[in-house]
């Protein structure tokens, strides 16, 4: 844009001071000719006036071809004499048709073809007849200093370019700076920093923009306080039906019975204490997990049901540390919705793997299984085919996209494949909005 803006303003400067300098520059070389022509014009009437008197005798043309000689000088135009008998004095010349033109009495300016311009002056009463007085202008004589002025106004010009090209700079800085500090809002916005505010300055419309953008930028943060509020709510009030299972369980005469179902109730506590926590935390950006460790623990954790459902676990992890662009509750959460689907959805004793891969700035979570494939419905949210919420797929996607990764599903013969991939370094990706 700046760029765009300095050549746009050349170009107009440039169109302008063309329209006005080349007319400017002639006017120069003409009004340098006609000041010349002036100057010659006066040099010859002085120079008749000043040797008429004198002409009267043939005695009296020594004194006159003195007079003509101190006129003519290495800086000064050739001055000429032509006699009525063709005999001249002063700087050589011959009789043309425009001397025999001014021996009727004429004065006059002519411009021969060889160029330059002469200009003749009768003197009359002359012994003989009718004497001219001619002098001679040479192209250089006759546009002497025209060179000068053209530099001057070429000069000119250029700094009226540069003067121009700098205020377009400065506009076009101003422009750049201020669109960039917008940009830089809106990423921080996009990002999940929601205390994010554009500063008004530059111009009036990105002053009205940037205003707006405030206001969006409140407005969003409005909303997403109340659905976190909301949630918490939501969440709290299950706490009661909650504290009712467990006191049911306690009530079991089956002490292991009783065992098994306080734990699934506290299970669920614990859930729903970590939907008040999360809905009530403050928004914050990424910090990037160890994928490779993730993977590994929730494999490990799996793996007794794995084992006691005949199933074999396969976990096929990097040694080293593998980043990975997002928080490590919702990866965890991710990765237990996937092996979960895994462990319900599929026949027992079908094995399935877990896979982690990095490749430059690019990692990638896999789990694979041997099973009949995902339904086609399933990758929408809240469709199941096997009787569940049909959110599991739907969590692991918004984890995926909510920290700038991809996810990608495939089934077919034989198995299943659910692929999430970030391909930016932990430190570009961009928190998730909600925190629920």
């Amino acid at each position: 844009m700046r760029r765009t803006l300095l050549l746009l303003t050349a170009a107009t400067t440039a169109l302008v001071l063309t329209a006005l300098l080349v007319p400017l520059t002639l006017l120069t070389r003409s009004h340098a000719a006609d000041r010349t022509t002036a100057e010659a014009t006066a040099r010859a009437q002085w120079v008749a006036a000043a040797m008429g008197p004198t002409l009267h005798s043939a005695n009296e043309r020594a004194g006159a071809e003195q007079a003509v000689e101190s006129v003519n000088s290495p800086s000064q135009p050739d001055t000429s004499l032509v006699f009525a008998d063709g005999k001249v004095i002063g700087a050589p010349t011959a009789v043309t048709d425009a001397v025999r033109l001014a021996r009727a009495g004429r004065a006059f300016t002519y411009e021969p073809p060889g160029g330059g311009r002469q200009v003749l002056v009768p003197v009359q009463g002359a012994e003989g007849g009718t004497a001219v007085v001619q002098v001679s202008l040479t192209n250089r004589e006759l546009y002497d200093g025209v060179l000068s002025s053209w530099l001057t106004l070429a000069g000119i010009g250029l700094g009226l370019v540069l003067i121009g090209l700098l205020l377009a700079d400065r506009l076009g800085a101003r422009l750049v700076g201020a669109t960039r500090a917008l940009a830089g809002t809106a990423d921080r916005l996009a990002g999940g920093d929601l205390t994010a505010r554009a500063e008004p300055q530059g111009p009036p419309e990105l002053r009205s923009v940037a205003a707006e953008l405030n206001h969006l930028a409140a407005r969003i943060d409005e909303l997403l306080t109340a659905e976190r509020e909301n949630a918490a709510d939501l969440a709290h009030r299950l706490r009661t039906p909650v504290a009712a299972l467990r006191l049911d369980a306690e009530g079991l005469r089956d002490a292991e019975e009783a065992e098994r179902i306080a734990a699934g109730v506290a299970a669920l506590e614990m859930g729903v204490d970590e939907v008040i926590r999360k809905a009530r935390k403050p928004l914050r950006g990424v910090a990037g997990v160890d994928l490779a460790a993730v993977a590994r623990d929730r494999a490990a954790f799996w793996e007794p049901l794995a084992t006691d459902q005949g199933r074999e676990l396969g976990v096929s992890v990097p040694d080293t540390p593998v980043p990975a662009p997002v928080p490590e509750d919702e990866l965890v959460a991710a990765l237990d919705a996937l092996i979960g689907n895994v462990l319900d959805h599929t026949p027992q004793g079908v094995g399935f793997r877990v896979s982690v891969r990095a490749s430059g700035s690019a990692v990638e979570l896999e789990v694979a299984d041997e099973g009949p494939g995902i339904p086609p419905e399933s990758e929408e949210r809240g469709s199941s085919g096997g009787g569940s919420t049909g959110l599991g797929l739907s969590i692991v996607r918004r984890t995926a996209e909510e920290t700038g990764g991809t996810v990608s599903f495939s089934s077919g013969g034989p198995g299943a494949v659910v692929s999430l991939r970030w391909d930016h370094h932990p430190g570009s990706a961009k928190s998730s909005p909600s925190g629920v």
